[in-house]
């Protein structure tokens, strides 16, 4: 299984798990019932989907997770640079500088891409999630077992298994997880694909997300528009 693989395995993985807790008989609203017991809800859902926010049973991740797919993300991150690109537009015929960081004229995001270029977007966004979900320092050891379990399960292969549970010890670093993107298209999915994981309400994870758009040399305006089209997702 490719990093594109295990991607949709994450987001399928969270989103059953989301479906799970939705359906939990008794459970308070808003509350984090069945979500704790990782060992239910890894059958259930796959132990994956603690990277998708199930520790805390975020609303706003499970919300996200509805997109259940890498091309509904590119998807996402395509709507954000369309929206940001007519700003720019409105801005230079109101006579307002537009931003100094040009967008392309038709961005080239994962749903539009071969293979080969989709391969390399799952990826980054893939570690994009892993450094989302350490954000919060809570990614415990126990938690990473859970993961690692899950990964042996759907059977990935040995190299993209072995670069997952790499990524999941090294150290915190928003400068090296922005290396990862090779264009501004990648940057903006990067970005997306770390808000689906990150609680933006935590002042930890919140600093995190503004460190990582900076590393990523996210222009202010579609930072703002991917931040809006997950909240709105």
């Amino acid at each position: 299984m490719n990093a594109q693989g295990m991607l949709e395995q994450l987001l399928k993985s969270g989103l059953s798990m989301v479906e799970g807790k939705a359906r939990a008989p008794g459970a308070p609203a808003g509350g984090d019932a069945g979500w704790g017991k990782f060992g239910a809800g890894a059958a259930a859902g796959g132990a994956l989907g603690l990277l998708l926010g199930s520790k805390r049973g975020r609303s706003f991740g499970g919300k996200a997770l509805k997109l259940g797919s890498v091309a509904a993300i590119g998807a996402m991150a395509y709507k954000a640079y369309e929206s940001w690109q007519a700003q720019q537009a409105q801005q230079a015929q109101a006579g307002r500088p537009p931003s100094t960081a040009a967008a392309p004229a038709e961005p080239r995001t994962v749903n539009l891409l071969p293979a080969p270029e989709v391969e390399q977007h799952s990826r980054a966004m893939l570690l994009s999630m892993i450094a989302a979900a350490k954000a919060d320092g809570h990614l415990d050891e126990r938690e990473r077992g859970l993961v690692e379990a899950e990964l042996q399960r759907i059977e990935a292969d040995p190299p993209t298994r072995r670069w997952f549970e790499d990524e999941m010890r090294r150290p915190l670093d928003p400068a090296e997880v922005a290396r990862a993107a090779g264009t501004p298209e990648m940057a903006a999915e990067m970005y997306l694909a770390s808000l689906l994981v990150a609680d933006d309400t935590s002042f930890m994870e919140r600093a995190y997300l503004d460190e990582l758009a900076r590393q990523l040399r996210l222009p202010e305006g579609l930072k703002q528009q991917l931040e809006r089209q997950a909240a709105a997702a």
